[in-house]
């Protein structure tokens, strides 16, 4: 009976070594964990995604199996492809960002399911530089940054105001540009583009541009 079941055990055992897999599924794990930790520094405050980083910790050492079980058989491979094209992810993902780290999760655990650890060390080290110098600067240096504003006004108004308030933002903003204009429900609505300012008194801007106004009802969306 021992004999007859040690066979089977036997049977069931994989091409890839025992120690091969387990060193492989924690490495991935450790990726994992370190993708989810970098999502949370350099991107959780600016949270607006579909929340794909709650996958991460489970989808790294899943993709890692995946991929030590279907390496040594094509026809698995092939199956795999054949099964995966009826799965349809309802979730959509609503920021570039996340793909990025998606990304980062894959490659991670395919460099663990093929043991190139090093190349996989490299790239988080390679990343994590690329995020940080992003965090340090994405506040201090807006030579290129762009930012929105939309400003509505009453449209029996605007012809008497529009030369004015095109002199007003042009000698308060950088960089102005007017993209559209819209007209809708007698009002009309300007979406411009300037040059973002971290330190600009938006609070002094919208005095000033109601007494401009004077009568006339002005509504200001600031991106």
């Amino acid at each position: 009976m021992f004999d007859e079941l040690w066979q089977l055990i036997e049977g069931m055992q994989s091409p890839v070594g025992l120690w091969e897999a387990v060193v492989a599924i924690l490495f991935s794990l450790a990726a994992s964990i370190v993708t989810y930790l970098m999502y949370q520094l350099f991107y959780g405050s600016r949270h607006i995604g579909a929340g794909v980083h709650r996958m991460f910790i489970i989808g790294g050492p899943a993709i890692t199996a995946l991929f030590l079980g279907i390496q040594v058989s094509i026809p698995l491979s092939l199956g795999l492809l054949g099964a995966l094209s009826f799965v349809r992810f309802r979730t959509p993902v609503k920021d570039p960002a996340e793909i990025g780290f998606l990304l980062l999760l894959i490659a991670s655990s395919i460099g663990a399911a093929t043991d190139n650890f090093l190349v996989t060390g490299i790239l988080f080290a390679l990343v994590f530089i690329a995020l940080g110098i992003h965090w340090l600067t994405r506040n201090r240096f807006n030579v290129f940054g762009r930012a929105h504003l939309m400003i509505s006004v009453d449209q029996p108004s605007y012809p008497d105001l529009e030369g004015k308030l095109s002199a007003f933002l042009k000698e308060r903003l950088r960089g102005l540009r007017l993209e559209t204009m819209s007209v809708l429900e007698d009002r009309v609505s300007l979406h411009y583009q300037y040059r973002r300012r971290t330190d600009y008194d938006w609070s002094a801007f919208t005095n000033d541009l109601n007494q401009l106004a004077g009568p006339a009802k002005v509504d200001i969306y600031i991106g």
